[in-house]
């Protein structure tokens, strides 16, 4: 475990330090595109922070190849290997899109050649668990066609939600971090070592996660662009295919008899795996919807709108902060609900913290306006957001004429500001309600 931490903290640390100074790279070169329609932010900012993120993993990869334990990693598989030649790939394209805007099909392209070069490398899926059948044996055609395709979802899944400032890196490090809990405990409960290329990988997401998202909070410095969405959705589902394709669960000889029986056992555990977007699953469904309403208006799937998930979010009242947060909780619900059922799917308290949960999640998305106040006597601890506004009083010398003694001020030439002005937060940045100012 001290290795994958450390591991995780260079990852973090060298992504959090180049991130400002590709920043400046950016500028310089120009990748601050003008705002678009579909846009939430207000001024425009650069891209290009997938760059930061590269150099997190190769750093990451670079410390693990010279600890004691996580060498042999290297030593035995070929996956990580396989996953640095990918992420190569998928980070270039990326890196020309965010400067040039290349067209989608170009892209989509790419991304399929990238998941090629991972499973020319050994990186594929070459058995499946199914219920009540067992382990099937898959073709190398089987395996490279599910292996192209789950890398391909997964990558547009990340990229599609990656709409708010925070909200991808954020929602990718929740799934990353319960894909390692659940990763290391069959590395390292079981004995398995054909797990161990994934916890890394889980890890090494993390920290690259962690690093960038400081830079990446709202106010957003910079963003991480197609170059950044793209390489960490490849990072995700690389683990997934390692742990899912490569560990056979008979070998891990929880249940007694049949191997079918053991499957079939077993099925709670890898559905998260076997399937990375029930893990991801608020991208995966972002990404359905936005496939079916772009198709039923004509148009292509791969074109741009505001009906994503965190846009509708915006409209029906949020901030942007409050929004992201709530992408949060919905992303940590469903990862590690599905953690805690993998653990023991016999226990109701885990379906009934689930429930729990859902319901609160439920009231707080409803309530958009409810901005919690606090007590009187706890304002100084809090940050001035939740203090009670006190407006300043005219004084009798100071009341202009025509104003009546007692009217705060500011409260007799209120001037509506249209929406998208800057300074204007909330659901007036992308509506066309206006907003009366003090």
């Amino acid at each position: 475990m001290r290795e994958y931490l450390l591991t995780l903290c260079i990852t973090a640390a060298v992504t959090y330090l180049l991130t400002g100074p590709v920043r400046k790279f950016a500028i310089v070169a120009g990748a601050m595109p003008e705002i678009r329609a579909r846009d939430v932010h207000r001024e425009p900012t650069p891209r290009l922070g997938g760059i930061a993120m590269f150099f997190g993993l190769c750093a990451g990869l670079l410390v693990a190849d010279h600890l004691t334990n996580l060498s042999e990693v290297f030593e035995r598989s070929n996956e990580p290997r396989a996953l640095l030649s990918g992420a190569a790939l998928i980070w270039l394209i990326g890196v020309l899109d965010d400067k040039f805007e290349i067209d989608a099909l170009i892209k989509l392209g790419g991304q399929m050649i990238a998941a090629g070069v991972m499973v020319m490398q050994g990186l594929t899926i070459l058995w499946l668990p199914v219920p009540g059948v067992g382990t099937v044996a898959l073709t190398q055609w089987q395996g490279t066609l599910l292996t192209v395709a789950l890398v391909v979802i997964t990558i547009n899944a990340v990229n599609f939600v990656d709409g708010l400032d925070g909200l991808a890196a954020g929602m990718v490090c929740i799934a990353s971090a319960a894909f390692f809990m659940y990763a290391y405990r069959i590395w390292y409960s079981y004995g398995i070592e054909a797990a161990a290329p994934a916890t890394l990988f889980a890890a090494i997401l993390m920290g690259m996660c962690l690093g960038f998202l400081p830079h990446n909070m709202h106010p957003a410095r910079i963003f991480m662009g197609d170059s950044g969405s793209m390489l960490i959705g490849l990072v995700l589902a690389a683990g997934a295919i390692s742990v899912t394709g490569q560990v056979d669960p008979d070998v891990m000889k929880l249940f007694s008899g049949s191997e079918r029986n053991a499957v079939h056992q077993m099925v709670p555990v890898y559905i998260p795996l076997l399937m990375p977007l029930t893990i991801i699953a608020i991208p995966a469904a972002d990404l359905i919807l936005a496939i079916v309403r772009r198709t039923w208006r004509g148009q292509s799937p791969f074109a741009a709108d505001r009906g994503h998930l965190h846009h509708r979010l915006l409209e029906i009242g949020h901030s942007h902060s409050r929004s992201v947060l709530i992408m949060y909780f919905w992303s940590a619900l469903i990862a590690f609900g599905a953690l805690g059922y993998s653990v023991n799917s016999a226990s109701m308290w885990i379906v009934l913290g689930v429930v729990l949960l859902s319901a609160i999640g439920l009231i707080l998305l409803l309530l958009p306006r409810f901005t919690p106040r606090a007590p009187l006597w706890a304002e100084h601890f809090v940050p001035p957001r939740y203090r009670r506004r006190r407006p300043p009083m005219h004084s009798a010398a100071e009341v202009p004429a025509g104003v009546p003694a007692g009217v705060p001020a500011g409260e007799d030439e209120r001037t509506p500001v249209a929406a998208g002005v800057s300074g204007v937060n909330g659901a007036t940045a992308v509506g066309s309600r206006s907003r009366l100012t003090r």
